[in-house]
């Protein structure tokens, strides 16, 4: 007998007969011997719909009280669940992230978990009760509801998987597992068996949706088991571990694609040391995270920087440049939001030369322009424009696994 946290997205749990599916799943768990613990996120579009309604009556509601309204979601979603397993005949309890002792920061709408204290759990587990939890949610030292941000249902399982000491973290989606591209747009995209910790951190920052990159960092600190796997198919997933077998004679796992991104060029800068500490300086201090950075050669004592951040931080980045623009130095900001980047990822590129060559190779070959690159040991990241993306993903895609096709 083991311990087994399972965790299903809003797709799974959307209506009566997804719930009653997801019960089916977790009673076949709890039948085979297990403890079973399971994490839910909010049916369907509920989040969407609680921010529509939130926007209805305030058009900038505090987070602290965003927090209290989303956080509703989920307790819907594993109380009509618990429901489900109880007409099954099952002992069942459903709890709030509150009352199975999700203790985070205050950082309202984009919490940190800082523990979680099992009491409660370890309580209804030794009942032999299927514990059910809300996903995405916790409580500060106020006892103030948080949520957790994107990806919080997938943190939550992990966090309490690594607190509970459990054999095994399941993510159930709406795909089979992680693929070596989008298998709804890629032609000849396939299904992994398994994928190593660092290689998902990676395709989860680049873009891919499968899982969180808090949940993948926080499984690959405290050596938590995961698989990812399908709530409609009942196939086997992909293990997420550690280390891995290469993919065939790839050196890559995937292609992965990332359109919620802008370029940003600082034009006409002083030719001088201390400028780019300056930016970069100034958006770290808003928190603005930057990716991709390219700096010109200098000319005629100026220069310019262009670099990626996320679209919801275009507009906090263009405003503070502009604050600052007398004491930075510079002629102009441009702004373009019609980019994608493109990445590839695998650990087996750092011993394989001419991987980044074969990847611009095929962009050539489609007529497709690079705009800016990135590499690290396991990455090679490209921008293009957004015309252009899915065409690029699915060219890089047929060079490196077109065995597979």
């Amino acid at each position: 007998m083991g311990l087994i946290v399972q965790k299903f997205g809003g797709s799974s749990v959307a209506n009566a007969d997804k719930i009653r599916n997801v019960a089916k799943i977790i009673t076949k768990t709890y039948d085979d011997g297990n403890d079973v613990i399971v994490v839910l996120s909010a049916q369907g579009d509920t989040t969407d719909d609680l921010i529509a309604k939130a926007g209805e009556l305030n058009s900038k509601p505090s987070k602290r009280e965003m927090d209290m309204l989303l956080a509703t979601g989920e307790q819907q979603s594993i109380a009509l669940c618990a429901m489900a397993i109880e007409a099954m005949g099952y002992p069942v309890i459903s709890l709030t992230g509150w009352q199975v002792g999700m203790k985070t920061n205050s950082s309202y709408g984009g919490a940190r978990i800082k523990r979680v204290d099992c009491e409660r759990i370890r309580a209804e587990l030794d009942k032999r009760c299927i514990v059910i939890v809300a996903g995405f949610q916790g409580v500060n030292k106020r006892d103030d509801v948080t949520t957790l941000g994107r990806g919080g249902s997938d943190t939550s399982a992990v966090a309490l998987a690594a607190s509970l000491g459990a054999d095994l973290c399941q993510i159930y989606t709406d795909v089979d597992g992680v693929y070596t591209a989008d298998p709804r747009k890629i032609k000849g995209a396939r299904k992994l068996e398994e994928i190593s910790f660092d290689e998902m951190l990676e395709l989860a920052c680049l873009g891919s949706q499968v899982l969180h990159n808090r949940s993948v960092e926080m499984a690959k600190r405290y050596h938590v088991n995961m698989e990812v796997l399908s709530s409609f198919s009942g196939l086997p997933g992909t293990k997420v571990k550690e280390v891995v077998k290469p993919v065939e004679n790839s050196h890559i796992v995937g292609v992965a694609k990332d359109t919620d991104i802008a370029r940003i060029a600082l034009v006409g800068l002083s030719d001088r040391p201390g400028i780019a500490f300056r930016v970069f300086s100034l958006l770290a201090k808003r928190k603005i995270n930057v990716d991709i950075i390219l700096q010109s050669i200098g000319r005629e004592e100026s220069k310019d920087i262009s670099f990626t951040v996320s679209k919801a931080d275009v507009d906090a980045a263009r405003d503070i440049l502009e604050e600052y623009k007398e004491a930075i130095g510079f002629h102009s900001v441009h702004v373009s939001e019609d980019v994608a980047k493109i990445s590839i990822v695998g650990s087996g590129m750092i011993n394989n030369p001419g991987v980044a060559a074969d990847m611009f190779g095929a962009l050539y070959n489609a007529n497709i322009n690079i705009n800016m690159i990135s590499t690290s040991e396991i990455k090679v990241s490209v921008l293009v424009d957004i015309r252009d993306a899915d065409h690029a993903v699915q060219v890089i895609h047929d060079k490196f696994f077109a065995e597979f096709g």
